[in-house]
């Protein structure tokens, strides 16, 4: 079995380019089941109703999101969607669910959306604790566990993959939008890798555009962020898993 999970998607580029390159990778590579990050749809904030519907058109099975899960309020009219989920230590009481199980080829695949504390000034409760929590309930009801981490620190991701290795599929990181090379199968099995990077505009800072963000750097001043336009790419990761084992066999990097 293989599943694709696609970095950050930024702005109506980062959708154009889900909707021009997701078919084409999944008859290419054989992908059974597909995640894709969210939270920066809307130019870069949040995600709109429209985005997520334009997202999830493309067979996408579950739609993560991060620190900008609230950036777009009308989120609030579809935020129990069975493939929405936001990071589930936010605060006990917040709308929405952290976690979700879905059917693929007999498999029951559990998807953990998690937000990190270190940078990133989001009041939320413990990611470990929490992703321990999760994992204890459902570890019996489900054949496959992978977790999206929205974090900052590479150091954070690193630690949480070696908390939950052995415990689940994959930990994979978003947030950065800047693919890492550090995919590897941990000791105990569990795949891992910092960030699967961004699907947006290629030539940006981050999704953004570059003489915006130059002269917020020169100035110091509150320039207006506003989106990249032109070429765009899509990144994300491929998991191989043995249909036997259920654990991660290989690790392959998208740079589209």
């Amino acid at each position: 079995m293989k599943i694709l999970a696609v970095g950050d998607i930024v702005g109506n580029i980062g959708i154009r380019e889900l909707k021009n390159k997701l078919y084409q990778l999944r008859q290419k590579e054989g992908i059974d089941f597909v995640i894709v990050n969210g939270e920066n749809a809307a130019e870069g904030m949040g995600i709109t109703e429209k985005n997520f519907n334009d997202i999830i058109s493309q067979n996408v099975d579950v739609v993560t999101m991060g620190n900008h899960t609230w950036g777009k309020k009308e989120i609030f009219k579809f935020i129990d969607h069975p493939k929405l989920i936001r990071p589930a230590n936010y605060p006990k009481g917040v709308v929405g669910k952290g976690y979700g199980i879905y059917e693929c080829k007999n498999k029951k695949i559990a998807v953990i959306n998690l937000i990190g504390r270190v940078y990133i000034n989001i009041l939320s409760d413990n990611p470990f604790l929490i992703a321990k929590n999760i994992i204890k309930k459902i570890k019996d009801k489900v054949d496959m566990i992978f977790v999206d981490f929205h974090a900052e620190a590479t150091g954070e991701k690193i630690t949480m993959g070696h908390y939950l290795d052995g415990k689940v599929t994959a930990v994979f990181g978003t947030h950065t939008h800047v693919q890492t090379a550090d995919e590897k199968i941990l000791p105990k099995g569990t795949a891992f890798i910092s960030d699967i990077g961004m699907t947006g505009p290629k030539n940006s800072a981050l999704g953004m555009d570059i003489s915006v963000v130059i002269k917020r750097f020169e100035t110091a001043l509150p320039e207006k962020y506003k989106m990249a336009t032109g070429e765009g790419m899509l990144n994300g990761v491929i998991f191989d898993v043995d249909d036997n084992t259920n654990k991660v066999t290989k690790i392959t990097r998208i740079d589209m």
